[in-house]
């Protein structure tokens, strides 16, 4: 007798065991099928995409990349451009404005963030966004062209230096370190200038939406600061990187959570990739320093 009710005990025992361990297998399972769920969800919920703009512009790869990444994930609904540069050469600042007013095609809303300085390139690429914001105190505007490069003639001649110059026409050394322009260089020069600043006016009269004269009366490369620039109609509104964000929401129809997302397109984001591009980089600004480049550029 006893021992059939040990082995009813154990089977009880064992049968208790057994549902038990289906019941945690059950939960388990159902707690990895809500975690998946909640991961895959995160993964694929809406959001934000941010780009930065830093420093002097010298090139356009890596934002034009990260651009046209975030323009194709269909996760991002909206693009914070936040700006925080003085400009720098003209081709690169035209050619990241061209990729703005691509992302912008998109129906993607974008607002454009000033951080301490946005000025001449940087406004020139600002100016391709639906909505710009700026700090008061931000210093922008600077719409216009600058061309410079040393001339060293009588610091050659003192150390007794010679340029032998051999050229296919009279302009073709004009510019040159060993002696200065004369005046049908300068004019030759002032042309190059002048168009090109034509080519920064009806840019922003095209990405704001303004009149080519209404955009030419404050082209003179005057700085102005943020709130300054909203008289002006340069800029829409005043407000934060955190207010631009909010913003950005908003215009996207999204949550007040929606989360942030940043193109990993691998471009020069390493240590490795950063080291290998600084020669590079020193030796672009060391040829732009001596030998003169076009530039939508703030200097103070």
């Amino acid at each position: 007798m006893d021992k059939k009710r040990w082995i009813i005990g154990g089977l009880v025992l064992f049968a208790l065991f057994t549902v038990g361990a289906i019941l945690a297998v059950a939960s388990s399972s159902k707690e990895r099928g809500k975690l998946s769920g909640e991961m895959s969800s995160l993964l694929s919920q809406n959001a934000i995409g941010i780009v930065e703009i830093e420093g002097i512009i010298y090139s356009s790869e890596d934002i034009i990349e990260e651009l046209s990444t975030l323009e194709k994930d269909n996760s991002v609904k909206a693009l914070v451009l936040r700006i925080n540069s003085p400009g720098g050469a003209v081709a690169p600042s035209q050619e990241i404005y061209s990729a703005v007013m691509n992302f912008r095609s998109s129906g993607k809303p974008i607002v454009a963030s000033f951080g301490s300085v946005a000025a001449s390139g940087g406004y020139y690429i600002a100016s391709a966004a639906d909505t710009i914001m700026a700090n008061p105190g931000t210093l922008t505007g600077s719409i216009g062209v600058i061309f410079e490069f040393p001339t060293a003639p009588d610091l050659m001649k003192k150390i007794g230096v010679d340029m032998e110059v051999v050229k296919s026409g009279r302009y073709k050394d004009a510019g040159g370190l060993h002696r200065r322009l004369n005046e049908d260089e300068r004019r030759l020069f002032q042309v190059v200038i002048d168009d090109t600043w034509d080519q920064f006016v009806e840019a922003v009269a095209i990405g704001r939406g303004m009149e080519y004269d209404s955009v030419a009366k404050w082209a003179d490369g005057r700085i102005m600061t943020g709130r300054q620039a909203i008289t002006a109609g340069l800029v829409d509104l005043t407000g934060t990187y955190e207010d631009a964000k909010v913003l950005a929401r908003e215009l996207a129809d999204l949550s007040e959570d929606a989360p942030e997302k940043r193109a990993n397109t691998g471009s020069g984001n390493s240590f490795f990739e950063r080291l290998m591009k600084q020669p590079k980089e020193i030796l672009d600004i060391k040829n732009k320093l001596m030998f003169g480049h076009l530039s939508y550029l703030f200097k103070p």
